[in-house]
């Protein structure tokens, strides 16, 4: 049996095989699920927390600032990519942390490869970009609910209020 990779890493794009590879020598089934996580809440924590329950190992893929510019408006992300991807991958059901600047994260699905792909019960299953591929080759599609009252454009619109 290989070693299980460190967890709480950030990897670079061309880290991503070898990762994903190294968690399948040990052994290991490897959950993906991504997002912009601008300013990481508890709604946040728990869908990581579901996520991490669907495999032995949970890479993050984060939205680039270019992708969350381009998503959410003028004004995103709050926090820049590097403080982001540094605080996900500290959270504890988090194994590893990648960053993708593409519109959609396929490409990043495609090169991990992985056993469960995760994302959040607000989107219907067509609209989930990777699903085809990833059951096509033998994985399944988890959807987790969202936390009712969590999301940070809710807590921006908060702060906006403040006196």
């Amino acid at each position: 049996m290989s070693a299980v990779p460190e967890r709480g890493r950030v990897l670079g794009r061309g880290d991503l095989a070898a990762w994903a590879d190294a968690c399948r020598a040990a052994g290991r089934t490897i959950a993906f699920t991504n997002g912009c996580f601008d300013l990481v809440h508890v709604g946040h924590l728990e869908s990581l927390l579901q996520a991490a329950a669907g495999a032995d190992e949970l890479i993050v893929a984060l939205n680039s600032d270019a992708s969350v510019r381009t998503l959410k408006g003028v004004g995103r992300p709050i926090l820049p990519e590097a403080a982001r991807a540094a605080l996900i991958a500290a959270l504890r059901p988090v194994s590893a942390v990648t960053i993708f600047g593409e519109p959609t994260p396929l490409e990043t699905i495609l090169l991990i490869r992985p056993d469960v792909l995760v994302k959040g019960s607000e989107y219907a299953d067509a609209d989930i970009v990777g699903a085809r591929e990833v059951v096509a080759a033998g994985g399944r599609v988890m959807r987790v609910p969202m936390v009712p009252g969590w999301s940070t454009s809710q807590i921006i619109a908060a702060i906006r209020q403040l006196p």
